[in-house]
Parts: structure tokens; sequence; C-alpha cells
């Protein structure tokens, strides 16, 4: 007797125990969130996101009690007409008592007036570690809210870092909701027309998100171990509706085209069994090649990555094992009513529903690639290439306060701070080490280096440039205004001059002084350059697994260098579209985004990555049918046909689900994630219908018996002569007794 694989026996576990096995994953579920709230979240600080020169400074500058400090600034004008600066230097006085009083503030400056004499600022330095002052800003916030009622002659607004990223937090938030109402009904409806009935839409939607539900908690248990960068929801209802609802369709394909075949013959356990042996086998492997290639990320040494890698994963797990351990009980639970009711229609006549055909359209969309295959792979190749094209002019930039949503309140005061005082849009942090025998050399150079900068048109000539010192006398430090965008050519070119002129021509000629620069062009600069040193490594290492996953799944060499390539295409095509889109400025006012003439530099590895991972549910499924038929003694023009007209259906209700799911992304308000939405989206569609549908029966059928090359068994049976079609369920049994697959 042939030997089950572990994911039979659990599917025949859970369906003989079905209330066990609901009830249990159920649970399972709750544990994961009530552990969540008991532990809460570990974020990262920002010693996590220190790269480069730029986190070198930061760490000499924290060492000396020179860190850049959590600020906020409250801002005093008027929103029509003059300023009544004794009404506005009233109001900052009020400002200045209520803020001293609170615990979170470590100290409040004088205020200062605008060179016009339209606005006033009050800086408010808080206590504690820069990135965790979000956290703390809101009695602040409270406060400033307090002194605009007791003061309605001027406006008085806060923005600054920490309250600029609550504000970001609640957008994301409330993203997450706007995204779960817009994507559910459509994933329903999908499901409906796909499976004919309402339960059966349901399940694989409630199966989705109670995964991404435990995967939330999970991903925060697992943030004690890799800090959370705050995007991990994000990523985890962005994948886990996509690939939960995947899985889910791969098993109810599987379960009504046994449950066709059988006739009735067999009851719901042994139909769910059935399923299990192939379908259960292809959400493994599936899974396996998302999780993989997800896993490359972590070679990026970045809080970020590791943050996407680890909700990535977390995410995929729990939809594996709802796909394999709780499904298959409520499929058998679903079983009896399903055949109740095609008993009914048996009695009234009725034709039963035919899940395991074939499709006239769908054969239609093959006979080119099945019949012409040269000239369909040529034509559909060049198709890809063509949008691929534009991807070689990709700017990429870490995307800052340019891109934010200007609908948060902070951002709005924020941009009419930096209008007044333009020195505020960015600052450079000059730190210097040098022996305490050396800190009036090291002095005098630095001033040397602010009457530089001074003179130089790229910074602010009005600047503040004080020199300030540790207190042991290691340590010193100096702050250089630049008074253009970040984004701006400007703004780079003034740190290339303080990092290859000015620092050389002073500091840097002090005996044994270490000079760096950081502040946030510097941090953006260094970042890149940090990932693109990873990004061949990252690379090489994604090609690599990639391959070995599906050789391994297939024992296809063929197969498995097919595979690479086609991802490779439907990744580059998705890139080029995606810089004709986000690059320009035509398609601002209808994706509703600020253009800054660049990607976000984490989107392309990112999306590289997680593209390679699910164009592997569609590779492993459809290739999976195109070798049972083949398993069966057909010839490869005649197992392509059959493959992909029988997978057809889930492929493409997959597909409709995913583009929903990722497209949905495009509405939100940050622009990185508008534009891993839109990437995600483009490339599934021409996956599902160009690479799936063109490319890859195109291939197959040029190939022929080479494509298996040099899987053993699968020579064996394509060297025997036809034989009479037979279960495909038979023949995998004595496919999988041989150890083959």
């Amino acid at each position: 007797m042939k030997k089950q694989s572990t994911t039979v026996k659990v599917a025949s576990w859970s369906a003989a125990h079905p209330w066990q096995a609901i009830v249990g994953w159920f649970l399972f579920v709750a544990l994961c969130l009530g552990a969540a709230a008991v532990v809460g979240t570990n974020s990262a600080t920002t010693e996590d996101y220190r790269v480069g020169r730029a986190g070198q400074a930061e760490a000499l500058a924290t060492e000396g009690g020179l860190e850049r400090r959590p600020v906020e600034q409250v801002v005093i004008d008027s929103p029509s007409g003059p300023l009544d600066l004794d009404a506005a230097r009233a109001a900052a006085a009020d400002v200045t008592t209520r803020m001293e009083k609170l615990s979170e503030v470590d100290g409040v400056k004088e205020p200062v007036v605008s060179k016009d004499g339209k606005v006033l600022v009050v800086e408010v330095v808080m206590k504690g570690e820069e990135l965790a002052a979000r956290k703390s800003v809101d009695p602040l916030v409270a406060q400033t809210a307090e002194v605009q009622k007791s003061h309605p002659d001027v406006r008085v607004q806060e923005t600054g870092g920490p309250s600029m990223s609550k504000g970001l937090d609640q957008q994301r938030s409330d993203d997450l909701l706007f995204s779960e109402m817009l994507t559910l009904p459509v994933t329903v409806i999908t499901l409906m027309i796909a499976f004919g009935s309402v339960i059966a839409a349901g399940v694989p939607v409630l199966l989705a998100m109670s995964s991404i539900a435990a995967a939330m908690g999970l991903s925060a248990l697992a943030s004690h171990a890799l800090p959370d960068a705050g995007v991990g929801n994000n990523i985890i209802l962005l994948i886990g509706m996509a690939v939960g609802v995947d899985y889910s369709l791969f098993y109810l394909k599987r379960d009504r085209e046994e449950r066709a075949r059988a006739g009735g013959r067999l009851g719901s356990q042994a139909i769910v069994q059935l399923a299990a042996e192939t379908a259960g086998r292809t959400i493994v492997v599936s899974g396996l090649a998302v999780i993989v290639s997800t896993a490359t990320l972590y070679l990026a040494s970045d809080v970020i990555f590791s943050s996407l890698a680890t909700g990535t994963i977390v995410v995929v797990l729990v939809a594996m094992a709802s796909s394999l351990t709780v499904l298959p009980a409520l499929l058998a639970k679903l079983g009896a009513r399903s055949e109740h009711r095609a008993a009914r229609r048996a009695e009234k006549g009725k034709r039963q529903r035919d899940h395991g055909g074939t499709s006239k359209v769908w054969q239609t969309m093959l006979r080119p690639a099945t019949e012409r295959p040269a000239i369909t792979l040529v034509v559909s190749t060049l198709v890809m290439l063509a949008l691929s094209a534009p991807a070689l002019g990709l700017n990429l930039s870490v995307l800052g306060k340019d891109t934010f949503s200007r609908d948060i309140p902070a951002v709005q005061t924020y941009d009419r701070l930096t209008e007044a005082f333009p020195e505020r849009l960015v600052q450079h942090q000059v730190v210097v080490r040098a022996d305490t025998a050396r800190s009036p050399q090291v002095a005098q150079a630095l001033e040397e280096l602010g009457e530089r900068a001074k003179a130089d048109p790229l910074f602010a000539k009005d600047a503040d440039v004080t020199v300030r010192t540790s207190e042991d006398g290691l340590i010193s430090s100096m702050t250089l205004s630049v008074p253009f965008k970040p984004s701006s050519s400007q703004a780079l070119d003034s740190l290339d001059r303080v990092r290859d002129d000015f620092l050389p021509e002073t500091v840097e000629k002090v005996d044994g002084a270490e000079a760096y620069v950081t502040g946030d062009i510097a941090r953006d600069v260094d970042y890149l350059d940090h990932q693109n040193s990873k990004l061949p490594l990252i690379v090489g290492f994604l090609l690599l697994v990639t391959f070995l996953v599906t050789v391994a799944a297939f024992r296809s060499v063929v197969i498995g260098l097919i595979g690479i390539v086609l991802n490779l295409l439907s990744a580059a095509a998705a890139f080029g579209l995606l810089v004709v889109v986000f690059q320009g400025d035509w398609a601002q006012g209808v994706l509703d985004f600020n253009s800054t003439g660049a990607i976000g530099a984490r989107v392309p590895l990112f999306l590289f990555v997680i593209l390679f991972g699910l164009s592997m549910d569609y590779q492993v499924f459809v290739v999976s049918r195109i070798r049972e038929a083949a398993l069966r003694g057909k010839d490869t023009r005649t197992a392509v046909l059959e493959g992909i007209v029988s997978s057809a259906g889930v492929v493409t209700s997959a597909a409709v689900v995913m583009v929903t799911v990722f497209s949905s992304f495009i509405f939100l308000s940050l622009v990185e994630m508008k534009q891993m939405g839109f990437s995600l989206a483009v490339a599934v569609l021409l996956d599902a219908f160009i690479v799936r549908i063109m490319i890859l029966p195109s291939a197959l059928t040029l190939l022929g018996k080479a494509s298996w090359w040099p899987s053993r068994g699968m020579r064996q049976v394509l060297s025997q002569p036809p034989r009479p079609t037979e279960p495909v369920v038979s023949e995998l049994r004595q496919t999988q007794g041989t150890g083959r697959l």
C-alpha cells in the first residue's frame, strides 16, 4: 500500500474530525491575537536604520550626546491678512508655559519670527529617542489645541517629525480599513461567479481574513526578534488576501473535480483526501516558493526589508496552514450539502455543472500557442520586451516629506513652516571625532567649514552654524542648512559639496580626526548605496533558489530555466509600466500623488522578490496540470492544451482576486504603497494572460519531450505508446508510489 504524504494525512484527519479542526483553527487565531495584545509590537528605533557613513555619524553623535533630537514646531500665523505680532507673541508665551510643564518635553526654545514677519515659530525639544517620540507626542498636540482655543485671533498649529509620523501611522490604519472595504465585495463576487455558490465563495474569504488576523498577531511576536518598521500589517494584508484566496481556490477546484469524477460513488471524506493528494502538494510547493524567494530580502541587512520579509513569510505560512488543515474540514462539512443539491438537480432532470471540463473560449485563446507556437512565442516576447523598455530609465529615490499626503494636518503645517523658513527644508549634521588635545583645531576647522558654506549658493547664508562639543571634548558637531527641497538636485549637490570639498579642505586636515555627515539627504544617499551593494547578492540568490525549487518540484531543469525567464519578463514589464506612470507627472491627478520623478528606493527590489514568489503560484499550478496530462500518455501539445484549459478558470479567478487586492493599494495615500500595488496588479495581469496563455504554452509546445529533461520518470512515460485516458487520481497515485513527481 502506498504511503500517504503528510498533507494527505492532515487532510484525512481534518475531514474525519471537522468540528475539532474548525474550532482548533479559530482558537489558534484567537491565541495569536491574544498573545500579540499581551506582548505588543517591538518597533524599530533610529539605531536600527543606521547604514553607511550617515549611520557612523549618528553613532558618534549619540556617543557624544549630540544626536538629533525629536523636535516639534508650533507655527503661529494668520490664516488671512497680516500677522498681529503682539497676539502671536502672547500665544507663543502660552505655548512655552504649557509645554515646559509636560514630562515629555526636554526644553522650549525662544520664539523666532520669519523674515517677512508673517510666521512665528516655537521649537519644542522632546525627550527620548527620535523615532519613538511619535508615541508620546499626543500631549503636545493637545496643548497646542488648547492654545488655539485661548488665542482665536491667530492660527496655532503643530508640526515636526513626531507629529507627522503620528499622522502617517493613522493614515496607514485608515488605508488598511479602506482596502478591506474595497477588496472584500469584489473578491466575494468574483468567487461567486467562479463557483456559483455564496458559501463556496465565502470559504476562501473567511480563511484569508482569519489567516491575516493570525499573521498580524504572529508578526507582533516576531517583532521582538526582528523589529517592525511600521509596514508589516500593510504587507500582511496585501499578500495575505492574495495567497489566502489563491490556495483555497486550488483546493476547491480539485475538490469539485474529484466530486464530479466520483459521480456520487465516494463520500465527502474520501473526496477531500483525493483532492489533498494533488492540491495539497501544489499549495506546499507554491507557498515554499514564495517563502524562499521572500527570505532573500533578509540579505539586504535592512530593517524595512526584514520587516517586509517577516510579514510576507508569516502570512504565507499561516495561509498554507489554513488551507491544509481547516479547509478540508470545511469542505467535508459542505460536501453533504453539495451532494444533496446534486441529487435534487438530478431528480429535476438538470445537468450537473461540469467543474472539471474544458472551455471552448480557452481552447480558442490557446490555439495560436499550440498551432503556431514559434510566431506566438516571438510576438508575445517582443510585446513584453517593449513594455520593459522604459525600465532602463528607472530612477530610484528614498521618498520623503515631498511625497507625504497633504491631507495630514501636520504636513500642511510643515509646508507653511518651510515656506516661511526655507532653511529648515534640509539640514546636514557634520560630526567630528578627535583627541581632546585637537579640540581647538577641530573647532577652528568647523568654523572655517561654516564660512565656506555661507559663501556657497547651495547653503542658507543666515542660518546658525554654531559648533557644539561633547562634555569630554572628543566629539564636535555643526549643522548646515540648505534652502532647497529634499528631492531637488541642489539638495543632493549640497551633500556632495560637504563630503567631497568642504571636509577634505578643513576638518580632515586635522591629524587623527574622523569626520562624517548625516541628515535626511545623507541617510537617503547612503541607504541607496547600501541597497545597491546588496542587490547582486539578493538577485543572484533569488534566481538560484527559484530555479532549485522549480527543479525539485518537477524534476526538470528545462522547466526551471523557463520559470526564471518568464518571471524576469513579468517583473521587467511591470517595472517598465511603473516608470511610465510614476516617474512622469501625467498620472498625478488620476492616481492622486505628487511625482518627484523617481520610484521609491525600496519598491523595485521588494517587487522583484515578491513577483518571483507569486509567479510560482501560477507556474506550479499550471505546469502541474500539464504534467498530469503528460503522465497520462498525452503528447506535449495535447498535454499543454488540457493542462492550461483545466486550470484556466482557477487561474483567471485567482488573477482577478489578486489584481483587485493589489489595485486597491493604488488608492492608498502613501506613494510607495501606490507604486507597489500598481506594479503587482500589472505583473499579475501580464503573467496570467500573456505569459501563461501565450509564452509558456508556446515554449513547451516547441520543446516537446525536451521540456521535461532530465526527469527519468517522465521520459519513461513519454516513450510508451499513448494509453487510454484513466482517472487522474489513479495516475497520480501510481506516480507518487515511485517517489517521483
